[in-house]
């Protein structure tokens, strides 16, 4: 299957940002639009975090048919511990910030996709939330061994409209990440600052997507690992899908972070 050509929004290389989820209007994001290929994710074959960031998972999920919003956050956060300890190993793993996405018509900033090149948060919000959730001793112990911050998405229901694409890790330099700010963040707009990245243009950055994402798979990427040497840092960004219909249904989708201790 050929790619699809479509715009993503980088930031300008050397530019810091702030993105303020809860009103969009009061960020300083400075883009830089490419069109670029995203190809079919489906199409090539096997995935692993140590080689490209980020796995495609298929299975049933209890979330879509949970009755409430609440429902679906607590169950999808019993579901990540699970995934994640499976996938990685971890001796302990926590969760946080399980949002619900959507596109449709009146929903409100902290709800709406993320058109950017991004990275959620790097090691400083993973050490601040580390201390939030446990004892000091223990988030110093934990700390101080290998630790991943891992990002679960799934679609609730098929995707018509607006995927999520994800960029190789294995493709993303370094110095192609420059410091985002994240204000009002994970549904509340009095949070503390959040700190992550976002990405600069770089030609041989390589995007996927699964075109009509379902329910019963999900993406699972990494974006920090304390491992300095482990393929890390997997940008994605919703973007406008060429082939969609006019008519598609927007896009409803649920996410969750983990971070994950090997140790």
């Amino acid at each position: 299957m050929d790619p699809v050509m479509a715009k993503l929004n980088y930031v300008v290389r050397g530019e810091s940002a702030v993105f303020n989820a809860a009103n969009r209007a009061e960020s300083y994001w400075p883009i830089e639009e490419h069109v670029v290929p995203i190809h079919d994710v489906r199409a090539i074959g096997e995935l692993s975090f140590d080689r490209n960031g980020f796995v495609l998972v298929k299975g049933a999920s209890g979330v879509v048919d949970a009755p409430t919003d609440e429902e679906k956050k607590r169950v999808y956060a019993q579901e990540a511990v699970d995934l994640i300890t499976r996938l990685t190993g971890a001796k302990k793993v926590v969760t946080f910030g399980t949002m619900l996405r959507t596109d449709a018509p009146g929903a409100g900033d902290g709800n709406l996709p993320a058109f950017g090149a991004h990275v959620d948060y790097g090691a400083r919000t993973v050490r601040d939330f580390t201390l939030d959730m446990m004892p000091e001793e223990e988030a110093e112990r934990r700390l101080a061994g290998r630790h991943m911050l891992i990002n679960i998405w799934r679609p609730l229901k098929p995707v018509e409209r607006t995927p999520l694409a994800l960029c190789d890790a294995s493709t993303v330099l370094r110095s192609d990440l420059f410091q985002s700010e994240v204000r009002g963040g994970l549904g509340d707009a009095r949070r503390r600052s959040l700190w992550g990245f976002n990405l600069a243009y770089n030609p041989d950055h390589r995007w996927y997507y699964a075109p009509h994402m379902q329910p019963d798979e999900a993406y699972v990427f990494r974006l920090f690992d304390s491992d300095p040497d482990a393929v890390q840092f997997t940008g994605h960004s919703a973007f406008e899908d060429p082939t969609a219909a006019p008519d598609a249904e927007p896009r409803q989708s649920i996410e969750i972070r983990t971070i994950a201790y090997l140790s």
